[in-house]
């Protein structure tokens, strides 16, 4: 790392960072490129070359790849060397999982799920003696890790299972009955991360190792996308589990299982950005290949628009990823994972910055969906044809804004975390709320000739700031602690958050990089980044205007939106010639193209 800056969870939106504070992609260390280097190859040689039979469900052939990708320690990145891991830096975790997860489906969830939330409790929660039992084999592929936390009737109110664990007449068991839904890796997992109702109402995590008595699995679920991984559902029939494989404490289970969804949102991020990559190379192929009216379609302006908006999405994407990787690293340093309180320290990192995974979670799936959405149609009837790669993988993409949490979850959580911070005294943020409501009579915002690289586009970002600041202000003035019950301001007002993220971390990653190689260098990157601003400070705008509209009207709402007049002044800038700029600079490559490894 360089010298970047430990800031506190949610802190973007009520400071404005410098560019050397934040980590980038053009960041990657010589080791981090070498990680990267090698999971390429790894997917290149074998993923790739086996795609089709590995989305037929073919248990043995998913064991040998995870055995494969453990004896390279791509398994074990996020796990202790004490433990049998490799003990990789986040950023390095996550560039693994992008390589990895580079358009193969069927190898993408069973790996996701083998790193993540399949292992990931016991990294965090479990005791030494648990981590010694399990994390070496799982980081060797010796066992193969499931996370049964959904069950039939509770898929976003997970909290509330069925599931019952009673304590066995001689006090050394649990015996847990219930069933669990929608379980990746189910049909050859060995050990499965659970959770059942201790007493009916004490919510608790458990290690269920699958060769027990009782344990049982379904029959295979026939899915829309994501084939070749196995997802079941599991049954628990007087299961005996013993008492020290109770995970993290009795009653304490909604603090294993949202730790681990938060890490689980964030570690999509990275899958996400490798599908968006492989699949826009896929589309740009395409282009440039098919002739119609006597040329490339790929030389038509509306194919030029959906390529460099694919390749903006992408961009912005991958800025706030590894943004928020680097913000983990910071945040977890000097934490010893041989001591007994380790999990607890990582757990406590992780939650500081629950709301950037979040974002990471909802923005990079929204992106994904409009990358391959966009490629069906560059490739238009064939893009609905299975033979071509457009429609596997808009079929796949369809589950990750369902998983690890909705993304209308993951919006209520947003504000929810942001408000949480605040009363706790982590985030000064009514304060700063109220002060911007105050000055907002007597500000005048100076949007004069900008002459830097980017200085107007960093004006507009420290006004969506303001602006978001303001609605949520309005929003919380009015409604007080009955702001939740408004589940569509809320998604509103994390709209808002989540666009000044993609903003500023588009921004900063343009001008360190403008300050590095120079301007000549950097013109795509400044393109993309000027591009994606304008049209954000539009939407948040837009936004703005939907909340003061839903909790106000007549003579206050027409000052409210005088007020956001005065805020949202932009001259537009000529995004159809910057977006032309942008196709042009990468259909000759055929592929993604800022981002050197």
């Amino acid at each position: 790392m360089g010298k970047e800056k430990l800031f506190k969870g949610g802190e973007f939106l009520i400071v404005d960072a410098s560019p050397e504070e934040v980590f980038t992609p053009e960041d990657f260390t010589k080791d981090q490129r070498l990680v990267a280097q090698s999971a390429d190859e790894f997917g290149t040689k074998e993923l790739l070359t086996r795609k089709e039979e590995i989305e037929e469900v073919n248990y043995e052939l998913l064991k040998e790849l995870l055995r494969k990708a453990g004896d390279l320690g791509f398994l074990g990145a996020d796990m202790p060397e004490v433990f049998g891991g490799s003990e990789l830096d986040k950023v390095s975790s996550m560039l693994i999982s992008e390589k990895l997860c580079s358009g193969v489906s069927g190898f993408m969830a069973t790996y996701g799920v083998q790193t993540g939330i399949g292992s990931l409790p016991i990294v965090l929660f479990g005791t030494p003696e648990q981590k010694k039992r399990y994390l070496p084999k799982i980081a060797s592929a010796q066992m193969v890790g499931a996370y049964a936390l959904t069950e039939p009737g509770h898929g976003s109110d997970a909290l509330s299972a069925e599931t019952k664990a009673v304590l066995s007449e001689d006090g050394k068991h649990y015996i847990l009955n219930g069933q669990k839904q929608f379980i990746t890796n189910a049909g050859f997992a060995d050990l499965f991360i659970t959770y059942g109702q201790v007493d009916e109402t004490k919510f608790t995590s458990f290690i269920v190792e699958s060769k027990w008595d009782g344990v049982s699995v379904d029959e295979e679920e026939k899915k829309m996308g994501m084939h070749g991984t196995s997802t079941r559902a599991v049954i628990f029939q007087n299961v005996k589990v013993p008492l020290e494989n109770v995970l993290g404490e009795v009653g304490r289970g909604h603090v294993v299982a949202l730790n681990t969804l938060n890490v689980g949102r964030f570690k999509i991020a990275p899958m996400i950005v490798g599908s968006a990559k492989t699949i826009f190379a896929e589309a740009l192929k395409y282009a440039k290949g098919r002739v119609q009216f006597g040329k490339p379609i790929a030389e038509f302006g509306l194919i030029k628009q959906k390529i460099a908006e694919m390749l903006i999405k992408i961009y912005v994407t991958e800025s706030m990823a590894y943004r928020t990787a680097a913000l983990l690293d910071m945040a977890m340093e000097g934490i010893d994972p041989t001591k007994e309180d380790a999990g607890a320290k990582t757990g406590e990192a992780i939650r500081k910055y629950a709301l950037e995974c979040s974002i990471n979670k909802v923005f990079g799936t929204e992106m994904l969906d409009y990358v391959v959405d966009e490629c069906v149609q560059i490739y238009g009837g064939y893009g609905y044809i299975k033979d071509y790669p457009a429609e596997g993988a808009y079929r796949d993409s369809r589950i990750n804004r369902i998983w690890e949490g909705t993304n209308e979850i993951n919006r209520l959580l947003i504000v929810d975390m942001l408000m949480r911070a605040a009363l706790k005294g982590e985030l000064p943020l009514l304060a700063v709320i109220k002060k911007a409501t105050e000055e907002l009579l007597t500000f005048r915002p100076d949007f004069g000739e900008a002459e830097g690289t980017l200085e107007k586009e960093g004006k507009l970002v420290s006004m969506a700031k303001k602006i978001g600041l303001l609605a949520a202000g309005a929003a919380t003035q009015k409604y007080m602690e009955k702001l939740a019950g408004q589940q569509e301001i809320v998604a509103l007002i994390s709209n808002i958050i989540i666009e000044v993220f993609a903003m500023e971390s588009a921004l900063l990653r343009a001008i360190k990089k403008v300050a590095k190689e120079g301007g000549e260098k950097s013109g795509i990157p400044i393109a993309v980044t000027r591009v994606y601003i304008n049209d954000a400070f539009a939407r948040v705008e837009w936004t703005a205007k939907q909340i003061f509209a839903a909790i106000t009207e007549g003579e206050e709402l027409r000052t409210q939106l005088m007020a956001l007049k005065r805020l949202a002044k932009n001259t537009p800038i000529n995004t159809v010639a910057l977006r032309r700029e942008i196709a042009d600079s990468v259909i000759p490559l055929g592929r993604y193209h800022l981002t050197k490894l």
